[in-house]
């Protein structure tokens, strides 16, 4: 089965497995975890921030580092399409007492006109305004990835309005590769950061997030608070730092096959997909005229041997991973053709 879901389905190698089985462990929650404390210290020195912590997910980090920001009754703005806001089940009103202002984007990416505009002037019938968190590389938008210079004239712009900032860089790797700019770059416009170990670096669970001491031993507390204290788990922080030691670059191999995929559906009758679009990893195609429903075209696919999620009425997305190797590529090609063209 050729699995095109999500990059969180890729399972341990073969050496991020042994990494796992040496690694030395102890209880995290007392600080005692050697491993745990080296990956802290090495994502920390990666994006040029001075501590780190371990969470179990990427919700976990994002939402940790909103409760941290912001009081209940404040407002964050995001992106209309952001995962903070379409895929985190409602968290941050129900664990931080905030409301979400959803602001439209372009394939995810916020302008500095479209946030000043969200901005909530001092009023008391108002929620103030306290917290900016953008998301990169932006899921729904395809892998989008924001440029150096946006992400200035945005933080710029919250900083001149006293606003804190969140970047959620679950995919923060991937916009590293693509564009070119250390990590370290993005990080620096930012209170916070959280990032994925768990999607394309491959790792089977996990995510950071980086800032300050001060701001990182509070989170130590909420994580506490959230449920997030980890005991052993040097085992799974060794898969993190396999994951930043070996399976950083080869991120370009993703996107280069994500991009072989949309040139081979491009080239299907009935099948529309925008190949300059395909920054990263991921693809977003449309079968508009095919007669088949979305859940039969999925079944479909699934049943030729390929697994795909939905992201619309007769629109997919398919994101490609290191368990995903070209010649998967051009098979999940083959039978695209074949079920696209049957609908």
């Amino acid at each position: 089965m050729i699995d095109l879901r999500s990059d969180t389905v890729t399972k341990p190698t073969v050496g991020m497995r042994q990494a796992m089985a040496d690694a030395e462990v102890g209880d995290d929650v007392y600080g005692e975890d050697p491993t745990v404390n080296r990956l802290e210290a090495m994502a920390a020195s990666l994006l040029g921030k001075e501590a780190g912590l371990f969470v179990p997910t990427g919700v976990m980090g994002n939402q940790l580092s909103i409760r941290l920001h912001t009081q209940p009754g404040d407002e964050v703005i995001v992106e209309s399409s952001a995962h903070i806001l379409r895929y985190e089940g409602g968290s941050a009103s129900s664990l931080s007492g905030v409301q979400l202002c959803p602001v439209q984007g372009i394939r995810g990416l916020l302008s500095s006109d479209a946030v000043e505009a969200a901005i909530r002037r001092p009023d008391l019938h108002t929620p103030p305004t306290t917290l900016l968190c953008l998301e990169q590389t932006h899921n729904v938008g395809g892998g989008s990835v924001y440029p150096l210079e946006t992400i200035r004239q945005l933080t710029d712009l919250a900083r001149r309005h006293g606003l804190a900032l969140h970047l959620d860089g679950a995919r923060l790797f991937n916009a590293s590769v693509k564009a070119g700019v250390k990590v370290a770059e993005y990080a620096r416009f930012f209170d916070t950061v959280s990032f994925c170990l768990s999607k394309g670096l491959g790792a089977p669970v996990g995510s950071m997030v980086v800032s300050d001491a001060v701001r990182i031993q509070k989170l130590r507390r909420l994580r506490k608070v959230f449920g997030g204290g980890m005991r052993q788990v040097g085992m799974l922080a060794a898969a993190g730092i396999y994951a930043l030691e070996h399976h950083v670059t080869r991120l370009a191999d993703d996107h280069a096959n994500a991009k072989h995929l949309a040139q081979l559906l491009q080239a299907m009758p009935g099948v529309a997909v925008d190949v300059s679009a395909v920054e990263t990893n991921m693809v977003m195609f449309q079968v508009p005229k095919s007669s088949k429903s979305t859940e039969h075209l999925l079944k479909d696919c699934r049943e030729a041997g390929v697994l795909l999620n939905a992201v619309g009425e007769r629109s997919f997305r398919a994101v490609t991973h290191l368990d995903v190797h070209r010649e998967d590529v051009d098979a999940a090609g083959r039978i695209f053709a074949r079920v696209f063209a049957s609908g």
